[in-house]
């Protein structure tokens, strides 16, 4: 876990530390779409909240404008529907699964592409042009699945996981669990977002935000202990 020699290193990300996880887990395949969130709202879950949508549509794109603890109430709500306990995963578990066994920057190499992830891509372009990611999210089955078989593991949305945030991996955990010691009214986002720099999409890149906060390039996926 951390970002190689070869990576764009951010302080926060640059020490490179082993994890051994005491859990297998099962992640989703997608982001939360808004048609799983609006049926959590439909079937008088997720605290009755109806995120906008900037306009973009809803069905397939993820659900955007969600903060922490809005993640956390759509985790409980499909918890108690399926009988079996969802949650958000660790930031090492999500790590792992951007990586899906491989050790760049990016599951497919060291640098990205337009065609290859939904992000900001004008620092390569005229600063007034628009960048490939249209300026908005894409419906989560956009781009190609990393080997693992993970859609849009780099880019699109900024994707909440449990951890606290801290600004170094020192005294982090080593078995995958959440650390949930720090400045826990932030919590820390992976992945990048259609408005994030090349950098910040990198499978080692971490950012912290305050946990209650709602914006148009925030959102979740869900996960599940294996035992």
């Amino acid at each position: 876990m951390g970002t190689s020699e070869s990576a764009s290193k951010r302080t926060a990300e640059s020490s490179r530390h082993k994890v051994t996880f005491a859990h297998s887990f099962a992640v989703g395949r997608y982001a939360v779409t808004f048609a799983e969130w609006d049926a959590c709202v439909a079937d008088g879950g997720c605290n009755g909240y109806k995120p906008w949508d900037n306009g973009w549509g809803r069905g397939r794109r993820p659900a955007i404008n969600i903060s922490w603890s809005d993640a956390k109430s759509y985790a409980a709500w499909l918890s108690a529907r399926t009988g079996k306990t969802y949650r958000l995963l660790s930031e090492a578990e999500r790590e792992y699964v951007t990586r899906a066994g491989t050790t760049s920057s990016f599951w497919w190499g060291v640098s990205v592409s337009r065609g290859q992830a939904n992000y900001d891509d004008r620092a390569s372009q005229d600063k007034n042009a628009k960048g490939a990611s249209g300026q908005k999210t894409a419906p989560v089955d956009s781009f190609q699945p990393n080997p693992w078989g993970l859609y849009q593991v780099h880019g699109n949305i900024w994707e909440w996981v449990e951890d606290c945030v801290n600004d170094t991996y020192e005294g982090a955990p080593v078995d995958g669990s959440p650390w949930l010691k720090g400045r826990c009214e932030q919590r820390v986002l992976r992945g990048g977002s259609w408005v994030s720099k090349a950098d910040a999409v990198e499978a080692g890149s971490r950012y912290g935000v305050q946990s209650e906060g709602r914006v148009s390039n925030v959102g979740f996926r869900v996960a599940r202990t294996l035992r």
